[in-house]
């Protein structure tokens, strides 16, 4: 055979091959998309799992029969095998007493064992006159051999009967069950079909459908209600990052009109007049210092809702990074007075940098709402295990019904909204955020009237394994203000 020919066969044999794969490749792609309804799969399932049942049940049954056969055949046998036999071998009925069963005494001896169960030795069944009939040897008390046949015919007829009873009640359950499929769709379905249809009406301008769990009971009541629980978060995460897009596109807004008016005014007849150009520099200069503070608040807040805030956790002693706040804030705000007090070392793990942002916000949140010329404590506690930082100003507080939202995003209370310096309502959150990635709780005490006193409790060994990427549900559900 020549080089060509084989490699005819072999291509003839690989086309064959995946001709053979490509019928077989799409019989499984017509079976995978051929669908049947959710019911009928049900009815198909409960249909082989009562016809299972009923094997076994007529395996129980068919044990049952039997048992009582050997039972009554047993029974027999102790009769026959002390009775004494006629002179051609047989035994009278009054000694049998069961018309359903011949014995004979054969003359040879019963030589083989009987079983430790049974008092006779099964020989099998026959077919013969019409009837099903069970064979048996037993030892007379004679020595010799007592053969036992018992008709079986009305056992038999009984378990037929029985057998096929069960049989056609779970076939009648099977098409009933079959036929009935589209009203179980109605009845115990219905909660699949709502969830659904309320999917199908789901968009980003409408999450506020939910299941309809009346009616529904067991495993599909707990679907619908772990669903609409799902929703409800997705609804609020949803409402949340939306309020803080609008809120953070106000927030820019202000600063880009600013600068924007400034800009246009020093087109027309700034550049000749150096007043009108100084101020112009100066509030451009204040505008984008406080945009870009704004937009590193904004990148702050993106990380961490991304869970890529990581922080370089050290040890330090807190004590060094309150004293270095406390002579700058006296530095930058001399008309304030700044105390210190109480202090005490206090070593801890955690990120410096981080921790003193924290007491920077709090202590620029306590300059704003302080009258001039007021008093700001700053303290450093120390407790077996935690270290406590505090910041108590002497302002007008914070009443009852701020309190609970001055750690919400962009929030601001009426007296910082009518301040110059009422900043952009997220130097809480981040504060906030940052005291929950160390492991520890951020409080506030105020009354109206009487100031406010904010705690930071930072714990003093960190987990090695915590990488401080907390979510916003675990800070929102753990960093609510403690009043």
């Amino acid at each position: 055979m020549s080089k060509k020919t084989r490699r005819q066969l072999r291509a003839e044999r690989k086309a064959q091959k995946e001709k053979v794969r490509g019928i077989r490749g799409r019989i499984k792609y017509l079976l995978s998309n051929f669908r049947l309804s959710l019911t009928f799969r049900i009815a198909l399932h409960y249909s082989w799992q009562m016809l299972r049942t009923t094997l076994l049940a007529l395996i129980i049954l068919t044990v049952f029969f039997a048992g009582t056969v050997l039972a009554d055949l047993e029974s027999d046998m102790r009769r026959i095998r002390i009775a004494d036999a006629a002179q051609d071998g047989t035994f009278s009925q009054l000694v049998i007493q069961d018309e359903a069963i011949e014995a004979t005494l054969w003359p040879w001896p019963y030589s083989d064992e009987t079983s430790p169960l049974l008092q006779y030795r099964v020989n099998g069944l026959d077919f013969h006159s019409g009837s099903l009939w069970l064979t048996a040897d037993a030892c007379h008390h004679t020595g010799q051999t007592i053969r036992i046949e018992a008709n079986l015919y009305w056992p038999f007829i009984s378990w037929c009967w029985l057998m096929l009873g069960a049989v056609l009640c779970d076939l009648l359950r099977m098409v009933f069950f079959l036929r009935n499929r589209e009203r179980l769709n109605k009845s115990v379905l219905s909660p699949i079909r709502d969830i659904t249809e309320m999917a199908t009406t789901l968009s980003a301008n409408n999450l506020s459908n939910r299941i309809n769990i009346a009616g529904t009971k067991n495993e599909l009541r707990d679907l619908a209600v772990v669903i609409n629980s799902m929703l409800d978060r997705i609804e609020r995460s949803y409402n949340s990052q939306k309020q803080f897009v609008s809120d953070a596109s106000h927030e820019l807004r202000t600063p880009i009109a600013v600068i924007q008016g400034y800009i246009n005014m020093l087109q027309r007849w700034g550049k000749s007049d150096p007043e009108i150009l100084d101020e112009g520099i100066s509030a451009i200069a204040q505008e984008t210092e406080s945009m870009k503070d704004l937009v590193e608040s904004l990148l702050f807040l993106a990380r961490h809702d991304k869970k890529t805030l990581m922080m370089e956790m050290a040890q330090f002693d807190v004590l060094d990074v309150v004293s270095e706040l406390h002579r700058e804030a006296a530095m930058v705000t001399p008309e304030d007075t700044f105390v210190l007090s109480p202090a005490v070392n206090c070593l801890i793990e955690g990120d410096r940098g981080m921790i003193k942002q924290v007491m920077r916000i709090l202590c620029d949140n306590a300059v704003k709402y302080t009258p001039r010329g007021g008093t700001i404590t700053i303290g450093v506690e120390h407790e077996p295990g935690w270290c406590t930082l505090s910041v108590t100003d002497n302002g007008p507080g914070i009443s009852s019904e701020e309190l609970p939202k001055i750690f919400d995003r962009f929030y601001r209370s009426d007296s910082a909204r009518k301040s110059e310096g009422g900043g952009h309502g997220l130097g809480l959150s981040i504060a906030r955020i940052i005291v929950m990635a160390h492991g520890g709780k951020l409080r506030v005490r105020s009354k109206v009237g009487s100031g406010s006193t904010f705690y930071v409790v930072l714990p003093e060994k960190q987990d090695r394994l915590h990488t401080a990427k907390l979510s916003t549900a675990e800070a929102a559900s753990a960093g609510k203000a403690d009043h």
